[in-house]
């Protein structure tokens, strides 16, 4: 698929409809733009979240420190886990 365009007055260009929906982009998407032999590339590119990453090196410093669980042989066996520590953790009347 291949439709023309042209660069606006701040280097701006405009991805055409078809374009546009068929790659699924939405305002505020960010793409790469890679120079090749055959010309300029645009890529969708899915940046980080802050909040992720910082929730991930969380994640692996309990990993490292020896904060996890035993592995579960399913979903099941985990939900049952989950429910009996939090029994546990409820204060008693």
């Amino acid at each position: 698929m291949a439709a023309a365009t042209r660069i606006g007055p701040k280097f701006q260009i405009v991805i055409p409809k078809q374009i546009r929906e068929a790659a699924r982009l939405r305002v505020g998407d960010y793409v790469e733009a890679t120079l090749t032999r055959q010309g300029i590339v645009l890529r969708p590119k899915a940046l980080v979240d802050r909040g992720l990453e910082r929730a991930l090196s969380e994640a692996l410093a309990d990993v490292a420190a020896g904060r996890v669980s035993k592995p579960f042989s399913s979903a099941r066996a985990l939900v049952r886990a989950l429910k009996r520590a939090r029994r546990r953790a409820r204060p008693s009347n």
